[in-house]
């Protein structure tokens, strides 16, 4: 296991980022358990941006609960991962930092990324609010030798 910033990270593990149609991020809720759910992602200018989009919740934008959560407690970790049967071939990436709770307004960039990497935002972008996780460690490990992407 590696421990770098994120632009140490070894090219495998970038292409795991960028390869990676959702990741986990693991954050703290109200009472201090741990939560991981799973997210669509994009990098845009060495942080790593989520959205709340519009795919059914109870809550909308700023009600979600993560959203809350994160407001309080800003500490989380966003986790990508290959997996095959051949555990010569796993590899996972993790970004550890504080995630910033953003209005969409202005982030024209981060939107226009979100777009490119899921179909579904280009026909309707997500309402927000973003959630901006600025990286203050990367760790990342892969079996020995194994190729990524496959």
């Amino acid at each position: 296991m590696s421990k770098r910033t994120l632009e140490q990270l070894p090219s495998w593990a970038v292409e795991l980022l960028q390869a990676a149609p959702v990741a986990r991020l693991g954050l703290l809720d109200a009472e201090g358990r741990p939560r991981v759910l799973p997210v669509t992602f994009a990098v845009v200018d060495g942080a790593l941006w989520s959205a709340v989009d519009d795919k059914p919740k109870r809550r909308h934008g700023e009600h979600v609960a993560r959203v809350r959560w994160l407001r309080s407690r800003p500490e989380s970790a966003l986790t990508v991962d290959h997996y095959e049967d051949d555990w010569t071939r796993l590899a996972w990436v993790q970004i550890l930092g504080r995630t910033t709770v953003l209005d969409p307004a202005g982030k024209e960039q981060v939107m226009e990324a979100l777009a490119a990497r899921y179909p579904a935002y280009r026909a309707q972008p997500p309402r927000g609010p973003l959630l901006r996780l600025a990286p203050e460690r990367a760790i990342c490990w892969r079996a020995a030798d194994a190729e990524f992407p496959p």
